[in-house]
């Protein structure tokens, strides 16, 4: 059995370990999702606290984890008997991100169920995690499908089956935990509002704690067993001091003054629902109690704040979670004035409201436990030094940083601009500083055409688990979908040859039919943006900014992968590999500059080697290619070459012949319209559309022109 890493090994993370113990003191709170850059050790902080949690009673022999004090009446392995009721340790239970619906949610065996009419149920994670830990590693990958189980547990505090008519019920309730790495992508809102307290985690930049880390690691990874042997006591007083405060919780008294607080802190900052305010209420609670109190103060209302609502706060679209402290202050400062709190010392239960002094070791003043941080995996071997208490993480958040914004000359619209004037050479010379992107807006959705079998979304018509039946066949696999009209028809002409006498059906296997379904999938929407000096005009370019925004955004909603090559000077460059992370393109967007030629033949040949490799990594995603240009192709040529705008066109004739579904968003403008990225898209075999177009009514006009012109035989 592999020994974990002890938690109060951990060096540093303040806000990490005091969001996991507060959730270890009061399950309540909801849970947390731990978001931070790769190699910070959130899953080891998160393994480690399982060790501490208390044990629970169980009713003995039950696979689903059933309270002998209050059993599930639906429980699938009930009724039980009185008195049967035995402690285990708190379960961790991990989902995979691969993982399959059936594995999440227990399978159903549907060939006895139909056959001998018994619901022959294997249990699945969710039945494991009861009263437990559920642990998501890099949630924001999750499929959709078993988020959307995810979110109806958490909502219910239980999981249903059914297949066919035949359900299974039984209690779920479980702390949920996840980790994610933000440059991978965010998650959805409505599973973003089931973590009650999110934390934000980043490697330390001081030497020593640097140092720390890695001498406690090196000594964990040589021997494991020595290691945790050191640690035990620290780790037996965090024990000791959870099962204190969780015996201090109920006691703990939210007062009115503490209520009215939170409200106020929840209005400020126009969090949506009220289960933020919920939510705050019992993580200051929680801290209170942790803290060796039974009253609820203002740094209890400040830091359950802090905790509790980067992630619920109203942001624009790929703006990061966070908390503007300042107005947190400014809020909670403006309290005060209004209704000055009492004496601290003078709590509801007389001058000392605290039961008993601090528990853990250092009191208080070490939640932890012992030393701090790990931003690796973090270990060593010293004795841990006296920490002080874990302040709740620094969210304080601002403005995206720009590049500075100068005032773009008109001239720079045409060839003749400044940003081509200079040899087109895309140095210094010809470089204009990073514009800001106009306002977004809703756009069209792109598809790509025919019926794809990639992972599941919301863009194009695909092969699915889950959408409209479209037909029926043989299962391939585990059954998870029955076709029951044609799983009766196999069935209903052996009836008689089977001996079949009563009025049950005898179904065997090879009866069996699974359903076909179609639903939406998710696509690699690789964006070519031109950043030369013809499309520099500060306007314009905004513009153009607005309208990729645009996109990226439909694109997040859409569960897509993105990416971001932009062309000028004298080359292509892949700005952005393919990725989950929208809000990392919307980044590289806001600060790209413009300048120098229009090496258009580049960035398509770019986007082709991309797409070559992308189709060799994830071969069911199907990519869509959209060309923000205003068609223009001028570089330096060989003498005897070929013209740049015949370069660009070769080019396209290949994209085209590689059957890559594209549009050309076509950015021309002013009086005088030369017609090059009608051309172009003629090409490329894709569909024109010009910036307003974008954003027209006209849905099912664009939708039918990509997909006329990426299938010829359509157009016939």
């Amino acid at each position: 059995m592999t020994t974990t890493y002890p938690f109060s090994a951990i060096v540093g993370m303040d806000g990490l370990r005091l969001a996991l113990l507060l959730n270890a003191v009061s399950p309540a709170v909801g849970g947390v999702l731990v978001r931070g850059e790769k190699g910070t050790a959130k899953s080891t902080a998160v393994r480690a606290i399982a060790a501490l949690l208390p044990p629970v009673d169980v009713v003995a022999g039950c696979r689903f984890s059933c309270d002998p004090a209050a059993p599930d009446p639906s429980c699938p392995d009930g009724p039980h008997e009185p008195d049967t009721g035995e402690a285990r340790p708190a379960r961790m239970v991990e989902l995979p991100v691969g993982a399959s619906e059936d594995r999440l949610v227990g399978a159903l065996d549907i060939e006895r169920a139909l056959s001998d009419g018994v619901k022959a149920f294997e249990p699945g994670l969710l039945a494991d995690a009861h009263r437990g830990v559920l642990y998501v590693d890099e949630v924001n990958l999750l499929h959709d499908h078993l988020i959307d189980l995810l979110l109806d547990a958490a909502a219910m505090g239980a999981s249903y089956v059914e297949r066919e008519g035949v359900s299974v019920r039984h209690a779920a309730r479980f702390l949920l935990v996840g980790t994610m790495n933000p440059e991978e992508g965010e998650l959805r809102p409505q599973l973003l509002d089931r973590f009650g307290l999110t934390v934000e985690v980043a490697a330390s930049r001081d030497t020593d704690e640097r140092v720390e880390v890695v001498r406690r690691r090196l000594a964990y990874d040589e021997d494991p067993e020595g290691f945790a042997a050191r640690w035990a006591a620290d780790e037996d007083a965090l024990r000791e001091r959870i099962a204190a405060a969780r015996a201090r919780l109920p006691r703990v008294v939210l007062g009115d003054r503490a209520l009215r607080q939170i409200a106020a802190v929840c209005a400020g900052f126009e969090v949506d629902g009220m289960r933020a305010d919920i939510v705050t209420a019992r993580t200051a609670t929680a801290l209170a109690a942790w803290a060796g109190r039974t009253d609820v103060r203002t740094e209890d209302v400040r830091g359950a704040a802090l905790l509790s609502l980067p992630h619920r706060r109203r942001r624009a679209p790929f703006d990061a979670p966070g908390l503007d402290e300042d107005k947190l202050d400014e809020i909670l400062r403006q309290f005060e004035e209004d209704e000055p709190e009492p004496d601290p010392d003078q709590g509801p239960e007389g001058p000392d409201s605290s039961d008993d002094g601090p528990d853990g070791p250092g009191g208080p003043e070490n939640p932890g436990g012992g030393p701090q941080e790990d931003p690796g995996d973090g270990a060593g071997e010293q004795a841990p030094p006296t920490a002080p208490e874990p302040s709740v993480p620094d969210r304080r958040t601002g403005e995206h940083e720009t590049a500075d914004r100068e005032t773009d000359s008109p001239q720079a619209d045409g060839d003749g601009g400044a940003g081509e004037a200079d040899g087109g050479s895309g140095g210094a010379g010809g470089d204009r500083a990073a514009v800001g992107a106009a306002e977004p807006f809703r756009t069209r959705r792109l598809d790509v055409p025919g019926l794809g079998q990639g992972a599941a979304g919301r863009r194009s018509r695909a092969r699915s688990e889950h959408g409209r039946t479209t037909g029926a066949r043989r299962p391939r696999g585990t059954l998870s979908a029955l076709h029951l009209t044609a799983t009766v028809r196999a069935a209903a002409p052996h009836q008689r040859s089977r001996g079949r006498r009563g009025p049950g059906l005898l179904v065997r296997r090879d009866d069996l039919r699974e359903a076909v379904r179609e639903g939406r999938e998710g696509n690699l929407v690789l964006f070519v943006v031109d950043a030369s000096g013809s499309m520099a005009a500060r306007t314009r370019m905004s513009a153009i900014k607005g309208a990729v925004l645009s996109l990226l955004l439909d694109a997040y909603q859409r569960r897509d992968k993105v990416g971001l090559i932009t062309f000028r000077g004298a080359d292509a460059e892949l700005a952005l590999p393919p990725t989950s992370s929208v809000d990392a393109a919307a980044v590289r967007l806001e600060r790209l500059p413009t300048g120098g030629r229009t090496p258009l033949a580049a960035g398509l040949l770019k986007a082709r080697e991309v797409l070559r490799v992308e189709r060799l990594r994830d071969p069911s995603r199907r990519p869509l290619l959209v060309v923000v240009t205003d068609g223009r192709a001028t570089e330096a040529r060989r003498s005897g070459g070929p013209t740049p705008v015949d370069r660009a066109g070769r080019a396209a004739r290949m994209l085209a012949g590689d059957g890559v579904a594209s549009v050309v968003v076509d950015c021309e403008s002013g009086l005088v319209r030369l017609g090059l990225a009608g051309a172009l898209a003629r090409e490329l075999r894709a569909t024109p559309v010009t910036l307003d177009e974008l954003r027209a009514d006209s849905v099912t006009a664009l939708v039918r022109g990509v997909r006329t012109v990426s299938n010829p035989r359509r157009a016939a």
